[in-house]
């Protein structure tokens, strides 16, 4: 009799075992399972973006906000403010079906620094200027070695007092310096720590990170189930 309890709890211990791998196993494989998912495809990181005093686009009152975090000194953010921004702000923006914002990521050291404070300085001094400054600068990024320095408070001095003559230059270059711009830079900062952006650009739509920012058709799929 004692020999059969003994094998009894023996059997007993080995089932549990078993299950208790098998659903290990499954958790496993659901976990690496749902990882997959959201590296592969666009990921819903749970909060979207505050763009409270972010240069804006679009119908303000539009529940959907797309942005995009983006860097001057950047050669992809060139090419998606080239190949990707026109078709999105003809088919969403300038419809008033969704409101765009634009995040200064400082992925390139001073040079960005200097790029996204005069950008914060302009909208600041001249709103109705900031999106024509905008795509100023990165008209004026070189097509090739962008790593070279070419971002110089020079070529800010040239392409402010060329376009926008109501400028004042000594004024602009005050308020670059301010506080309040310091401010506004670090505003950016956060949010890119928050949602842990990585590269640029980085394109959000509401709370729904973008695996693909050239994928345009992504882009249009995560804005349609946001309108749904």
């Amino acid at each position: 009799m004692k020999q059969e309890a003994q094998h009894s709890r023996k059997l007993v211990i080995a089932t549990l075992l078993i299950v208790l791998l098998l659903v290990t196993g499954f958790f496993i494989y659901s976990y690496s399972r749902d990882n997959s998912e959201t590296i592969e495809g666009n990921a819903n990181i749970g909060t979207a973006p505050n763009v409270t005093g972010q240069p804006t686009l679009g119908n303000e009152n539009s529940e959907i906000t797309i942005v995009e975090f983006g860097d001057y000194k950047c050669p992809s953010c060139k090419a998606w403010g080239e190949q990707i921004w026109p078709r999105l702000k003809k088919d969403y923006v300038d419809t008033d079906k969704v409101k765009f914002s634009f995040v200064n990521t400082l992925f390139h050291g001073e040079e960005s620094l200097l790029g996204s404070s005069t950008g914060e300085a302009i909208l600041q001094m001249e709103p109705k200027a900031f999106w024509e400054f905008h795509e100023l600068l990165f008209e004026a990024q070189p097509a090739s070695d962008h790593d070279a320095l070419w971002l110089t408070e020079e070529k800010i001095s040239d392409l402010v007092s060329q376009s926008f003559p109501e400028i004042d230059l000594a004024k602009l270059q005050l308020k670059i310096n301010s506080t309040e711009i310091r401010n506004e830079i670090e505003k950016d900062n956060q949010l890119v720590t928050q949602h842990n952006i990585k590269q640029t650009p980085s394109i959000m739509v509401n709370q729904i990170l973008i695996d693909n920012p050239f994928d345009y058709q992504s882009i249009v799929e995560a804005i349609e189930q946001e309108r749904n």
